[in-house]
């Protein structure tokens, strides 16, 4: 059975990357989750694995992983079991009979304060300006544009360092960003500095972009990763001597958080974000704790009492 169990996942990926058209990273995450639920089905029939030993795996899963962790893995298995249900590889679907509730504690995201983004800006542009050789001066160009684009459009790591020059229109200054599921959506740029350091970028890297096929580039020709733009931030908050740690995912948190403190309706937020549902968006209305002590120190009626 376990080899054929083996089998049915492999075809099932294939068809995930064929027919369904997932990227990559969703499919290794398939193949990470269900290779692990094959490792449990040792010997079991696929015939075999109804709710109660689905059940046993689940309780198994609890003493291994956290509960965000243990929905993904349950999503997985269940899109492959309704899969093999499509194919009537199975006559009845054991998930069918399962419900499920696995409460995730609430992690706040964690911000940058303002003051913070633009001492790090401010760093940037300083190195790129006094910068000792033509290669160091480069690097902070294309550094100091990555890193206004993150904060300008709220863009996920993987979204940017995706980014194709065609996606960058500077003359309308319209952001095509391909999100998750490969969903599209557009972002305006709204600040000319932001614009100008973009083209200034473009033109200094041009070879390297048209060289790799991707926006940003490091000077040998590479497309940048996840990594390469953690690297970077590291380096410059360094310099600038910023005690928290900055992640490139915190510039996301940052222009949610900053757009809703400004009283950006919620639902233009979660668009520009790329969020498929609002309730993934409403965890930001939890941080705005400044906001909250604004509103209530100088809109609460209480305060126009004279007594």
């Amino acid at each position: 059975m376990n080899t054929t169990l083996e089998q049915h996942i492999s075809v099932y990926l294939k068809y995930c990357e064929t027919q369904k058209n997932l990227n990559k990273k969703t499919i290794s995450a398939y193949w990470i989750d269900l290779n692990q639920f094959q490792n449990f089905c040792t010997n079991t029939d696929l015939d075999m694995i109804q709710p109660s030993f689905l059940e046993d795996y689940i309780s198994r899963m609890h003493n291994l992983f956290k509960p965000k962790t243990i929905k993904r893995k349950i999503a997985s298995m269940k899109a492959f079991f309704s899969y093999l249900e499509y194919k009537e590889i199975i006559q009845t679907n054991p998930w069918d009979k399962i419900r499920i509730q696995i409460k995730e504690p609430t992690i706040l995201p964690k911000t940058i304060p303002i003051d913070t983004v633009k001492t790090l800006l401010q760093i940037i542009y300083e190195q790129e300006k006094s910068a000792s050789t033509p290669y160091r001066r480069r690097n902070a160009l294309r550094d100091v544009a990555l890193c206004e684009l993150l904060f300008s459009t709220g863009m996920r790591v993987s979204e940017l360092c995706s980014l194709k020059p065609s996606d960058i229109n500077l003359s309308d200054n319209i952001i095509l960003i391909y999100g998750k599921g490969s969903k599209e959506r557009r972002i305006q740029l709204g600040n000319e500095q932001v614009t100008d350091i973009l083209k200034r970028y473009k033109e200094a890297y041009q070879d390297e972009i048209t060289s790799c096929k991707k926006f940003f580039a490091n000077q040998q020709g590479n497309s940048f990763n996840d990594q390469a733009v953690r690297r970077m931030i590291n380096h410059y908050t360094a310099i600038a001597a910023i005690e928290q740690h900055i992640t490139p995912h915190m510039f996301r948190h940052t222009f949610a958080t900053a757009l809703l403190e400004a009283d950006v309706d919620i639902r233009y937020i979660q668009e520009m974000l790329g969020h498929s549902s609002i309730h993934t968006t409403e965890i930001y209305t939890h941080v705005s704790m400044a906001k909250q002590k604004d509103i209530l120190c100088n809109k609460h009626p209480r305060n126009h009492f004279n007594l």
